[in-house]
């Protein structure tokens, strides 16, 4: 299969949503590439004493209505055109939510599973020492990403305290354990947020949840959280894909129990009950709900006939290429962008820079409440745009998304 560059896919997707608003050209110039981007490649002395160097990125694709946010990735695929698509998709995911940031996104080149937890410290503190010029809490606010965790954004918040002479900066990153400023609610709250976008489409589209069958892509933080809250919803989850493996049964997985599992074999394969199941086969089912919660180009031209879902929703970044978005419209599938279907994680890295800043901390239930309000309104914003302009979710999210960013560029005499 040829390989997707993803930056492409984001400007494709930004010129279709351009195209259908109007957009001032000037404008729509400066959108299509980040605003800056930092290469750095830093030493880190390994367990057994030697010197490796490894490459990073920082990208911050725009800053007209506040500082960059975005998550921070360590993955051994990470490149140069990843980081800013990534970057752009934050910019309007927050865009989508009416938060006062900019998208920036970050990556390391980099394995973390071949490292020692102290080679990962090290790692951790060399990378946000290498970009702390870039970042701050009124600048660019970090976050975790794929095989990043609040342990690693407690490194990394003291890395930068101590390059900025030792005064404790806890808005400099978000997604950190409680103790040191982290959010109650933060750790579930994308799939928290997922889970709020499908049951407001399936109302959409007459759909029930009790009884609704769900697969899920991708059991990390994210798919992990939204296939427990589905079956909470009364969803029955009949297979989840994992790196190495999926498992399906059509008579329905308990995802608690799955967690349990995979905790003790370090795998879901041979969880009680299921049958192993490829990428190709899961796409295939009938089900009503797709949840892809991986990576990037999963839902392409050569698997999206394939899909039977009803409704896709997009806990990943990235999943779906324009050619498969076409398709999904022409069937009839809905599909909730992952701008709006996954941002219920920078909407509560958003309360944590508003806690941090106010150094006043919310309950959970509180926490909670304020991002059902944000989620179901920006559904709402979004459906109808999609209604009134007849186009699909995902250039009805960009639209919205634009429109606000783009007067915030206009405001501020750019273009």
């Amino acid at each position: 299969m040829t390989e997707i560059n993803p930056l492409v896919v984001a400007q494709q997707q930004l010129d279709m949503a351009a195209e259908k608003l109007g957009l001032d050209p000037g404008v729509h110039a400066i959108l299509r590439e980040p605003l800056r981007v930092l290469e750095v490649n830093f030493p880190v002395k390994m367990d057994d004493g030697t010197i490796k160097v490894f490459k990073g990125y920082r990208a911050q694709h725009n800053d007209a209505i506040g500082p960059a946010k975005g998550g921070i990735r360590f993955h051994p695929s990470v490149t140069l055109d990843e980081v800013k698509a990534l970057s752009m998709w934050m910019t309007f995911k927050c865009g989508v939510l009416g938060l006062p940031y900019g998208g920036g996104k970050g990556g390391v080149v980099v394995d973390p599973q071949t490292l020692s937890p102290f080679e990962l410290e090290r790692l951790s503190r060399a990378y946000i020492a290498a970009i702390s010029s870039l970042i701050g809490p009124d600048k660019d606010i970090p976050a975790p990403d794929v095989n990043t965790n609040p342990q690693i954004m407690a490194w990394m918040m003291d890395e930068f305290s101590k390059c900025k002479g030792g005064v404790t900066y806890p808005g400099v990153v978000t997604g950190k354990p409680i103790i040191v400023g982290g959010s109650l609610g933060r750790g579930e709250a994308t799939g928290r947020g997922c889970v709020i976008i499908i049951r407001e489409a399936a109302k959409r589209i007459g759909m029930n949840l009790q009884g609704a069958t769900a697969v899920v892509q991708g059991f990390g933080n994210v798919g992990s959280a939204t296939a427990r809250f589905l079956a909470k919803e009364g969803v029955k989850i009949i297979a989840i894909m994992e790196i190495d493996g999926g498992i399906y049964s059509q008579e329905g997985i308990n995802p608690e129990d799955v967690l349990k599992f995979r905790k003790k074999a370090g795998t879901i394969n041979g969880y009680p009950g299921c049958r192993p199941i490829d990428n190709e086969e899961l796409f295939a089912l009938d089900c009503d709900i797709l949840v892809p919660a991986a990576m990037e180009n999963q839902i392409t031209k050569d698997n999206v006939d394939r899909i039977k879902a009803k409704l896709v929703a997009e806990a990943a970044n990235g999943p779906t290429t324009p050619e498969a978005d076409e398709i999904l419209s022409r069937k009839g599938i809905m599909l909730t962008p992952d701008i709006l279907t996954n941002a219920g994680g920078v909407t509560v890295s958003y309360f944590e820079w508003v806690q941090n800043i106010m150094n006043y901390y919310w309950s959970a239930d509180e926490v909670n409440s304020r991002l059902e309000q944000k989620m179901v309104e920006a559904f709402d914003c979004i459906y109808q745009m999609s209604q009134d302009h007849k186009v699909n979710m995902r250039v009805a999210a960009y639209m919205y998304s634009l429109s606000r960013v783009a007067e915030a560029i206009k405001m501020r005499g750019w273009a």
